[in-house]
């Protein structure tokens, strides 16, 4: 456990729950790509079970050793003080990323732009346009929540100058 600790940084207890979180979340992507490009024609469930777990464990550690590449990358570009801290990060990126295009949809329907009503070439620049925004929002709420809103707020306003927004 000292090890654990020291590897990845952490003073109190409480900042296990990022590894935790990591762990799950390499897992979960393991899992949501290996039954996607696994047959589901085995002929024993057994099989299929035993196969979707080989191929979870073998992405899920094929993802671990990028975003340990990306780990060594980022600490000092990000100016990140512990490791940990990284995880929360990549985390709040996954979770923004994934909300915002989740709530864009919904959006669009709501104020009547549909796939269904406009060309192709219309709808998804407009669902980009809405999407921005949503993405801005939820990524400094999602900071907050994580305990990381000061770097979140400086990357912000970093990305909103790239486009000619000052804060």
């Amino acid at each position: 456990m000292q090890k654990l600790k020291k590897n990845w940084e952490i003073t109190q207890n409480w900042q296990f729950i990022y590894i935790l979180l990591g762990i799950i979340g390499l897992l979960a992507s393991g899992y949501f790509i290996a039954v996607r490009i696994l047959p589901t024609t085995f002929e024993d469930i057994t099989y299929e079970y035993s196969f979707t777990l080989v191929v979870t464990l073998i992405l899920a550690f094929i993802f671990y050793k990028i975003t340990m590449w990306l780990f060594s990358k980022l600490k000092t570009r990000w100016e990140v003080t512990y490791r940990w801290e990284l995880i929360a990060l990549f985390i709040v990126f996954a979770i923004t990323g994934s909300l915002s295009a989740r709530l864009s949809g919904p959006f669009m329907e709501y104020i009547g732009l549909s796939r269904e009503s406009m060309s192709g070439w219309i709808f998804w620049p407009l669902r980009m346009l809405i999407l921005f925004p949503i993405y801005q929002i939820l990524l400094v709420a999602m900071g907050w929540l994580f305990g990381q809103f000061d770097f979140f707020w400086k990357f912000e306003k970093k990305m909103l100058s790239r486009f000619g927004i000052k804060l």
